[in-house]
């Protein structure tokens, strides 16, 4: 599986393609863990989907929170089209190979994604903190143009993180040891098995992660901790009530997906070798990009009635 190239005039070795081991079952198993991703991602791009529509086709859902939200749906199912197809097909295939390019090519934007989607869940807490703490400055600040340049910003950061990410990690080499003990391309699983030296590649790995990471997580807090404190402000239950389910969506979204990808990618690749790092990636591809829109659905009222409206009035 390997062959020789000239890099910076010395021949180094690479392989060719990886094996992705991905999760180890038995032949009943793997038609009911096809049928259930396959249902999964269906389902996951539909309800994104319904999601753009419904916000799109409905002029009450015209404010800068439904904009953003319809950001996320439409970034969400390119997240989990990266991930999800390939492993499907893996489950049910014997050749579970992917080649040194689509290798790359999936982890650049797999990347890419969950970059974009750490800013862009930032950008919607900051947006709920403009509405909930200046109401009547909101129309202003939160106008379309610097919504537009909000979400570009985040692509921009999301794209611009993977590709310094991506040059060093694909300068590595990996020699013979072809097998990545996961179900996609990951940083970790191939910092693992590079027989390069990869600490300049892991260094800014770490530090990007700690950008991308912890510059939205403190948004994301000092947001929410102004909102709580203007929230307890306010005189009446109901007025207390009502601004805080404006968020409380959103905060679930945070909650879920910023702590599943924290535990990932917040720690050495040495914890790699674990299976429960598996179990949690598949959290956050499969059942949080699952669960997202739903809890879009159930706990906001304007999209609950937008989509009621839109199955009853035909």
């Amino acid at each position: 599986s390997s062959f020789f190239y000239r890099m910076g005039g010395s021949n180094e070795t690479t392989v060719m393609y990886f094996i992705l081991l991905g999760f180890p079952t038995t032949a009943e198993q793997q038609l009911l863990l096809f049928s259930t991703l396959l249902l999964v991602y269906l389902l996951t791009v539909l309800e994104n989907f319904l999601i753009i529509l419904i916000i799109r086709k409905n002029h009450s859902l015209q404010k800068p929170m439904y904009f953003f939200l319809g950001n996320l749906s439409f970034l969400e199912i390119w997240y989990v089209s990266v991930i999800e197809p390939k492993m499907i097909v893996d489950v049910l295939s014997h050749d579970k190979q992917i080649s040194f390019r689509g290798c790359m090519t999936q982890l650049y934007f797999f990347v890419t994604f969950v970059c974009t989607e750490y800013i862009l869940l930032a950008v919607m807490a900051y947006d709920r903190f403009v509405a909930i703490c200046k109401p009547l400055r909101y129309p202003v600040i939160m106008n379309q143009k610097f919504c537009a340049q909000l979400v570009a910003a985040c692509w921009v950061c999301g794209l611009a993180t993977s590709s310094i990410k991506l040059s060093f990690i694909a300068r590595l080499s990996f020699c013979d040891v072809d097998k990545i003990n996961h179900y996609f391309c990951d940083i970790s699983p191939l910092l693992n098995i590079s027989c390069s030296d990869s600490s300049l590649a892991e260094l800014v790995d770490f530090i990007l992660a700690l950008l991308v990471i912890m510059v939205p997580l403190c948004t994301v807090v000092a947001s929410y901790i102004c909102i709580m404190l203007t929230v307890l402000k306010i005189p009446s239950s109901q007025g207390r009530q009502k601004a805080f389910s404006t968020c409380s969506s959103h905060l679930t979204v945070v909650i879920l997906f910023y702590s599943t990808t924290l535990f990932t990618y917040a720690h050495p690749k040495l914890m790699y070798t674990y299976r429960a790092n598996k179990v949690v990636s598949v959290l956050y591809t499969v059942v949080v990009p699952l669960l997202n829109p739903l809890i879009y659905c159930l706990r906001n009222k304007e999209v609950r009635f937008a989509l009621r409206r839109a199955f009853t009035c035909r």
